[in-house]
């Protein structure tokens, strides 16, 4: 009797074949948990066909035992409270090294709170197949185990052990620890969010952690040219196949050239775009100024003022005292420097305006570019020229 298959499974692949076969289940998982648990199923920033999804729940009850009531009450309670003590998975509260190496205990945590899933898991599947099938987790990652030990016999028990660890590790570990301590921002949203890396294919695109937390419902993650978002390819591919219809790919605003009237349709675009708007800041006045400072400084003051474009632009609830006693160094020894954060402060202050009454809104906006064009420094009275061409589209308006 032969007796290989024990040793080989059924398909006598070589180790070339079960390693592809590994990177491509892992990829189908991680797609699973980037396009239908977060941004379909926790963000609603899309429109999926009712096959595909449910596909994909089946696939993440073979492939990681999660539901989607879970993983999504966890995810929305994670922004409803990131960077404090009710945050599920902050680094900043937790430690990177417990989220990174425990995270999934601690999303097993919460999950497990039935206030959680009560407030945050609304619209999630509520059918029979969801109650009594895929509530079991431990059958669909048993029968994973018993499906990839037929086909790659004492072999299928690691390709199947990777396949359990990689959400556990990337997602839950990497992305909701690294990604909330390491890397870089393009926008200085109200949490420690960063993007880890500008090409988002290992985890499916959730890499451009920074770009997702400032734009949540955004069905994309990359915002610049240089960036990659995989999520975001299969994504565009379900669509041509009619199987997907991305519902917003972040603020939708419109500029007009040659534009010098502040109107409300233009503060409503800029406070659309504000986070934006908040990068061109530091990127068209503050660190043009910052450069003009650098070639007249001295050695001493030199070092500190390289920091300076980063400090002066930084999300406040960020700045940690070291960082705000630098600010006070940069900004007490330079009336230009201290004009630019303080303009940026005030800026800022008219966002707080946004749920309030539009004349109000209006008229802090209007001053804010009078005072600003009245410096007489040139990079504020370009960059007040340019929000002025802000407006919001003839189709937002209809």
């Amino acid at each position: 009797m032969d007796l290989s298959f024990l040793y080989q499974g059924l398909t006598h692949a070589s180790l070339g074949a079960m390693v592809i076969y590994t990177l491509v289940m892992t990829h189908i998982t991680i797609v699973a948990v980037t396009v239908y648990l977060h941004r379909y199923s926790a963000h609603r920033s899309l429109e999926l066909n009712g096959a595909l999804k449910h596909f994909f729940r089946f696939w993440l009850w073979l492939t990681t035992g999660m539901t989607t009531k879970q993983w999504t009450a966890v995810h929305r309670k994670h922004h409803a409270d990131c960077e404090t003590e009710e945050d599920p998975h902050s680094p900043q509260i937790f430690g990177l090294s417990k989220v990174l190496w425990q995270g999934a205990e601690l999303y097993k945590i919460t999950a497990a709170k039935a206030e959680v899933l009560e407030r945050y898991g609304k619209g999630t599947p509520d059918d029979w197949v969801e109650h009594h099938v895929y509530q079991y987790s431990v059958a669909g990652i048993s029968l994973m185990a018993v499906i990839d030990v037929l086909l790659f016999g004492a072999a299928g028990l690691t390709i199947w052990a990777v396949q359990m660890v990689w959400i556990p590790f990337f997602a839950a570990g990497v992305i909701n620890g690294i990604g909330h301590y390491w890397g870089y921002r393009n926008f200085e949203c109200p949490d420690a969010a960063r993007n880890l890396v500008p090409w988002g294919i290992l985890v499916g695109g959730e890499e451009l952690h920074n770009n997702h937390h400032t734009y949540p419902n955004s069905a994309k993650l990359s915002v610049k040219w240089w960036e990659f978002d995989i999520g975001w390819m299969w994504i565009t591919l379900f669509r041509t196949l009619g199987l997907a219809k991305p519902l917003s790919t972040g603020p939708v605003v419109e500029r007009v050239a040659g534009k010098d009237l502040i109107d409300k349709d233009t503060v409503w675009a800029v406070l659309n775009d504000r986070f934006r708007v908040m990068a061109n800041y530091a990127e068209r006045v503050v660190a043009p100024l910052v450069e003009v400072e650098l070639q007249r400084a001295d050695a001493a003051t030199r070092t500190l003022l390289k920091r300076a474009k980063s400090l002066l632009t930084r999300e406040d609830t960020l700045v940690d005292a070291a960082g705000r006693n630098d600010i006070s160094r940069v900004v007490d020894g330079n009336p230009r420097l201290k004009t630019i954060y303080e303009f940026k402060q005030r800026l800022q202050q008219v966002w707080t305006k946004r749920g309030g009454d539009a004349e109000v809104l209006l008229g802090e906006f209007k001053q804010w570019c009078i005072d600003a064009e009245a410096t007489g420094i040139a990079a504020l009275r370009d960059f007040v020229a340019d929000l002025k061409s802000y407006t919001v589209p003839k189709l937002s308006r209809a």
